[in-house]
Order: structure tokens, then C-alpha cells, then sequence
């Protein structure tokens, strides 16, 4: 899956930034890595919203396990990698149909946070169960919302393009030729709001998370860390 977003829609993250300054690398434009997707996965789906967001995904290569699903609901789109073990449970809570799966889920755990607000956004996230990633973008509010299971268990990299696009996508290779060394492990256990503080730690919310500088020979520029955790997101 892949989700690449202009800076009208998401700040940068000033370390990848910083690292992609500090050792120079071949990028290319947000565009050309949709059209990449798009030739290195057979019947792949790709969705541009608006003027400053593309979504695209493919079932090409993926894990019976994890699957990879795209929904959209009140102008609120979703990419969803993963399974939730809590489904059956969570479909309740929200009323939810029987036959709803994860991505409809995800859309209605948002519009909760969106529309309850002050509701905590690490609550949404913590309830659910299970290994996935997921990206959701309101068109309505130009909001950004991407999360990671407490372990990991699915990847997802997040890097800045040639043009200032920022990625998000499961396929490491696919952004290391788009984003050069502006590229990282999106931490396990966090979320990333463009309007709710950006990258917090829905595991431990309080905590600061922290961009420690890469080695030269890593593929990706920083690794970023919520401090107070034993566990690095490399």
C-alpha cells in the first residue's frame, strides 16, 4: 500500500529532513513513485483525492495473514494492512454491521475521535487488537491519520520525496529509491495526527518520541524511539 501526501496536507517531519541533508541521495517526485507502484504491481488500484493526496494498493504479494484492504466512507479514505483479533467485539462498540470488516472499522473508530473530541486519539488506536498498519485521510478536514500495531507486526516506512511529498508505504524498497536517506521505520505502538500533536506513542502518550541520526550505511536516515521504551522502531 502507499499513500503519498503533499506539505499542504502534512509538515514535514524535520528528521527526515535533516537526514536526507545530511547525506545526499537520489529522489525521485511523488509521481513518479505512484507510476512505480503502479508498474511493480499487477492490478494495483490507485486514487488521487483532491489536488494534494494519492492513495494506491495492490493484493500482488501480500500475506493471507495480512492482507491489504482500501474503503472510503464521507469522504474519509482508508488503507488497511493487517488483521484485528478484537473485530467481532469492536463491530459492536461502533454498531457496526456483521459483515463490516477492519477498514470500515478504522473509518468509524475515526470519525469518533473526530467528532467526540476532546476524545483521546491514543484510546482509538490502543483498543484495537491484532497486526496491522493503516493510513486514513479525511478529505473534509485535510486530516492524517496513520497508525502501527504495538509490535510491529506489519511494516511501514515513511520518508519525504524529491518534491516534498510525504510517503507512507509497506514497501521499504519502494520508498528508498523515491526518498533516498529522508526515509524511516514509522515507529511500532505510535500514530501520526496532523492535527493532534503529530507522531505520539499510543502505548505511552505522555512520552517523547525522539529521532536518533541513522548510521551511514543504514538504508534510512533516522531511527525514532519513545523514550522510556526498551524497544527501538528500526
Amino acid at each position: 500500500m502507499l499513500g503519498i501526501f503533499s506539505g499542504a496536507i502534512v509538515s514535514l517531519p524535520e528528521e527526515l529532513v535533516a537526514a536526507g541533508s545530511r547525506t545526499p541521495s537520489p529522489k525521485t517526485t511523488g509521481a513518479t513513485l505512484i507510476n512505480k507502484f503502479v508498474e511493480k504491481n499487477p492490478s494495483s488500484v490507485s486514487v488521487q483525492v483532491g489536488d494534494y493526496v494519492q492513495l494506491a494498493y495492490s493484493h500482488h504479494k501480500e500475506s493471507p495473514l495480512r492482507p491489504r484492504s482500501f474503503g472510503a466512507k464521507d469522504e474519509i479514505f482508508c488503507l488497511f494492512q493487517g488483521s484485528l483479533d478484537n473485530l467481532g467485539s469492536l463491530k459492536q462498540q461502533y454498531g457496526l454491521a456483521k459483515n463490516a470488516n477492519e477498514v470500515l472499522l478504522v473509518i468509524e473508530a475515526y470519525k469518533t475521535l473526530r467528532d467526540r473530541a476532546p476524545y483521546p486519539a491514543n484510546h482509538v488506536v490502543a483498543h484495537l487488537s491484532g497486526d496491522f498498519a493503516f493510513v486514513v485521510f479525511d478529505k473534509s478536514t485535510s486530516t492524517l491519520f496513520v497508525a502501527s500495531d504495538q509490535e510491529g507486526k506489519v511494516p511501514l516506512y515513511w520518508g519525504i520525496t524529491a518534491d516534498g511529498y510525504v510517503a507512507f508505504a509497506d514497501d521499504v524498497e519502494l520508498l528508498k529509491g523515491a526518498c533516498g536517506k529522508s526515509l524511516a521505520s514509522f515507529p511500532q505502538g505510535c500514530f501520526y495526527s496532523s492535527t493532534s500533536g503529530g507522531l505520539r506513542s499510543f502505548e505511552n502518550p505522555k512520552n517523547k518520541i525522539t529521532a536518533i541520526p541513522a548510521k551511514e550505511e543504514e538504508i534510512w536516515g533516522a531511527t525514532f524511539k519513545v523514550e522510556g521504551a526498551t524497544v527501538l522502531a528500526d
